[in-house]
């Protein structure tokens, strides 16, 4: 079964044959190997409600820079740019809990056990933050 899709930010398009291992070669040089077998579908219950949040503190961040702009009281600024981390990690709550209950379990359904090792990995960046 031949599918032509788009595998990726900056790749190529190209036919893929559904199964079949291939490669892409990123505009920066990057190669990357992977088939579309494996993959899991994305199913997100939140979507509209995380941008809403994201575009909330993105509206908030800008007027904390208008603030530093003005030359508002330091105090003031770091207590709401510590409001917009706030909104920010709490979005980053919802992707993640969205993210398990769905992404995680539809691929331990389908065998994908690279989703564990990506979760792995964004629960690092993630905690970071805290």
């Amino acid at each position: 079964m031949k599918i032509f899709m788009y595998c990726g930010k900056g790749s190529v398009m190209k036919d893929v044959v559904k199964g079949q291992v291939h490669t892409h070669k990123l505009q920066d040089g990057t190669e990357y190997v992977h088939s579309h077998d494996d993959e899991h579908k994305h199913s997100h219950q939140n979507t509209k409600m995380v941008l809403n949040r994201l575009s909330r503190a993105s509206g908030h961040l800008e007027s904390v820079k208008r603030m530093v702009e003005e030359g508002r009281d330091c105090s003031e600024v770091l207590i709401q740019l510590s409001a917009v981390i706030s909104a920010l990690k709490n979005t980053g709550k919802l992707i993640m809990k969205d993210h398990m209950e769905h992404c995680i379990v539809n691929a331990v359904e389908s065998g994908d056990k690279t989703a564990i090792d990506d979760l792995v990995k964004a629960l690092d960046s993630f905690i970071f933050f805290k």
